[in-house]
């Protein structure tokens, strides 16, 4: 069994959301969303945990949760981007590990946060990322799902919102169920990086695919450089994107009391 890695978890948390306005700050069960993430860091046995924001009222609500606040500015293009400026702010080495744990989720499993994290031990990769099997079809050919395809090395070849890989045969006759002899993988958003490489990543110019598929993970494979992906050992709970997300949210965490 591994020892688990020195790792710091940070955390972009913009304000605006056009789908769920304030979204940070929502509270499920009434303790804000940002707050959860950051709990859910501190329990995969990050070494720091830094929330990245461009608000002062999500600087306020995480006052005397143990964790840093890193006012960035309010116009990058990703959250990677404003990690970039977060790791240059506080000098973190350039071998140091990074996980960018989403701010939209509350319920990511320590094991997984700690998993991409290793995943940086285990390859010389400048990042890494998670995914999980595709249950079934209808996910498969979903483009809210990212799909995402592996090298024999564990290694990203592509993310898409296609359905990928294509059984060409198999799908001629029916699309209804899935092969069993294909590794159908659903890409899960939580990535690790070395510090140096964030900063490398801020400069990479946007790239064709990034904009046709809307995957800022696409830019890095575009540029020439390899993602390590390893499979999560624990569900991650969908994300909270929208009002109905957080009603269900709220609901489990309700009914867990």
């Amino acid at each position: 069994m591994p020892s688990t890695p020195h790792f710091i978890v940070a955390i972009p948390a913009r304000y605006g959301s056009t789908r769920l306005p304030g979204k940070p700050l929502r509270p499920i069960a009434g303790v804000p969303m940002v707050v959860r993430v950051t709990q859910r860091a501190l329990l995969a046995g990050a070494s720091q945990v830094v929330v990245a924001t461009d608000d002062q009222r999500i600087v306020d609500a995480l006052s005397g949760q143990g964790v840093d606040v890193c006012m960035t500015r309010s116009d990058h293009a990703s959250g990677s981007d404003r990690l970039a400026e977060c790791a240059a702010h506080y000098g973190w080495s350039a071998d140091t590990i990074v996980v960018n744990l989403q701010g939209d989720e509350p319920f990511a499993p320590a094991a997984g946060i700690r998993e991409v994290a290793q995943a940086l031990v285990e390859d010389d990769a400048p990042m890494a990322t998670l995914a999980t099997p595709i249950a079934d079809a209808h996910e498969l050919f979903d483009p809210n799902v990212v799909k995402l395809v592996r090298a024999s090395n564990g290694r990203a070849l592509y993310f898409s919102r296609a359905p990928l890989p294509w059984a060409r045969d198999a799908f001629a006759a029916n699309r209804d169920t899935l092969p069993k002899d294909l590794p159908f993988l659903r890409h899960i958003g939580i990535y690790a990086y070395r510090a140096g490489f964030l900063q490398q990543y801020a400069k990479l110019t946007r790239t064709p695919l990034e904009h046709a598929e809307s995957l800022e993970q696409l830019r890095v494979l575009e540029h020439g450089y390899p993602i390590a992906a390893r499979l999560t050992p624990e569900p991650f709970p969908p994300g909270i994107d929208t009002e109905a997300d957080l009603q269900r949210a709220e609901a489990w965490v309700s009914s867990q009391s």
